[in-house]
C-alpha cells in the first residue's frame, strides 16, 4: 500500500484557488465562477482533478462534482443551510441524536474535497472552518452516550473523519468502543474516491482491530472507480472490514439508470454493497442538483428488470425538520394484483 505520509503531501498540494485550476487548463475563468468561489471555495486533490475528461469539461461528471457553478448562488433556489435540523437535534455539541438507537458524531468540518453537492455546505461557506472535535467535546459526547442505554450505534462523520491523524482517530474509536452500550461503529468517508492514498497500512491495520466496525464510502459515478480507488477498497475489505456505499442522485451527473447500473455493478464486483441512493437534500447552494423524486423511482423500476438485489440500494430521502430517512419504492400495485417484470398485472391475493 501507499506509504504513510503520501496523503498529507497530496492534501497540502490540493487546489484551493480557482485561478490555479484554470491556469493549469490554459483557459480563461468565467467571471461568475469567481463570485461563487467567494461564497463556496474549492478544494480538489490533484488525484481527483486528473479524473476529469478535459475534452468535454462542461459535461464531465467529475468536473461538476468538484468545480463551482453559478447555480450555487442562484437567488431563485429557495432553501436553507440546515433544512434537516441537525443543529437542533444535537443534545451536546457535534453529536446528532435523531434515532433512538444510533447517532452521528461530527469529528471535523474538514474534507479532502469540497463536494459541490455537500449537504453540510454551511460548515465551509465563505471559507470558514470549524475546529476538529476537542477532547472536552468528546468527553461530553461519551458521557451523554452512557446516559442513553438504547443508543448502541455511532456513525463517525464530518466533514471526513479520515482527515484526522490515524492516532487521533484511534483515540476517538477507543473512547467510543469503551462505552458498554456501543456495539456498532460506522466510519463514513469519501477519501477512497477523492484521496485513496489516505488508505494506508497504518490506518487499515488500526481499523481492523475493532469488532463491529463498518466502512461507508461514497462513489457517485463509474468514472470515480479507478485502479487506485479499487486498491484502497480492496485493502480495507481484506482486513475483514465490510464496505457499504452511498450515492447521491445528481442531475446531469448520474441521473440515468444506465449510469447507475454500471456504477453498482462495478461496486459489487469488488464486494462493496450499494446501500443508499439519496435524493438531493434541499440545502442552500445544492438544489440545482435535484432530479425530483420521480427520476429516482423510474430508475428503480429499470433496476427491477436489469439489476440483482445485491446491487440495488435503498432509494431514500432525508425529510426536512429532522424527520429522518425514508425509503421509497415504485408502486407496483393495482386493484387486481401487482405489475410484474413483463409489465402485466398478475393476480395475487392476501390469503395466498
Amino acid at each position: 500500500m501507499i506509504t504513510n505520509n503520501t496523503w498529507k503531501t497530496e492534501l497540502k498540494e490540493a487546489y484551493t484557488n480557482i485561478r490555479t485550476v484554470f491556469k493549469k487548463l490554459n483557459t480563461s475563468i468565467p467571471e461568475e465562477l469567481l463570485n461563487v468561489e467567494k461564497q463556496y471555495p474549492i478544494l480538489i486533490t490533484d488525484y481527483y482533478f486528473n479524473l476529469i475528461d478535459r475534452s468535454n469539461i462542461q459535461n464531465d461528471p467529475i468536473w461538476k462534482q468538484c468545480m463551482p457553478s453559478p447555480d450555487e448562488i442562484n437567488k431563485y433556489y429557495i432553501s436553507q443551510e440546515d433544512p434537516l435540523s441537525e443543529e437542533i437535534q444535537m443534545p451536546v455539541p457535534k453529536l446528532i441524536h435523531r434515532y433512538k438507537d444510533r447517532a452521528v458524531l461530527l469529528t471535523s468540518s474538514r474534507c479532502s474535497m469540497q463536494c459541490r453537492f455537500c449537504f453540510r455546505k454551511r460548515y465551509w461557506k465563505n471559507g470558514t472552518q470549524r475546529l476538529d472535535i476537542s477532547n472536552r467535546e468528546l468527553d461530553s459526547i461519551c458521557n451523554y452516550i452512557k446516559s442513553q442505554p438504547d443508543l448502541n450505534e455511532i456513525l463517525i462523520s464530518g466533514g471526513d473523519p479520515l482527515i484526522l491523524e490515524t492516532s487521533r482517530l484511534k483515540y476517538i474509536l477507543d473512547k467510543l468502543t469503551g462505552i458498554k452500550n456501543i456495539e456498532i461503529v460506522r466510519i463514513a468517508s469519501r477519501v477512497p474516491v477523492t484521496l485513496p492514498s489516505r488508505i494506508d497500512y497504518e490506518l487499515v491495520e488500526m481499523l481492523s482491530k475493532y469488532e463491529g466496525l463498518w466502512f461507508v464510502t461514497h462513489f457517485n459515478h463509474p468514472q470515480e472507480i479507478t485502479k487506485k480507488s479499487i486498491e484502497a477498497c480492496k485493502f480495507i475489505i481484506s482486513k475483514g472490514i465490510p464496505i457499504l456505499n452511498q450515492t447521491v442522485l445528481l442531475k446531469g451527473i448520474n441521473d440515468s439508470s444506465a449510469t447507475l447500473e454500471h456504477l453498482f455493478r462495478q461496486l459489487i464486483k469488488i464486494k462493496i454493497k450499494p446501500h443508499y441512493l439519496f435524493h438531493v437534500d434541499p440545502v442552500k447552494g445544492v438544489k440545482h442538483f435535484a432530479t425530483g423524486i420521480k427520476c429516482g423511482l423510474d430508475i428503480l423500476k429499470d433496476f427491477q428488470l436489469n439489476l440483482s438485489s445485491i446491487a440495488v440500494p435503498h432509494f431514500a430521502i432525508d425529510l426536512p425538520a429532522g424527520g429522518g430517512k425514508i425509503s421509497l419504492q415504485p408502486d407496483y400495485c393495482s386493484d387486481s394484483g401487482f405489475k410484474g417484470i413483463n409489465n402485466k398485472i398478475i393476480p395475487y391475493y392476501p390469503e395466498l
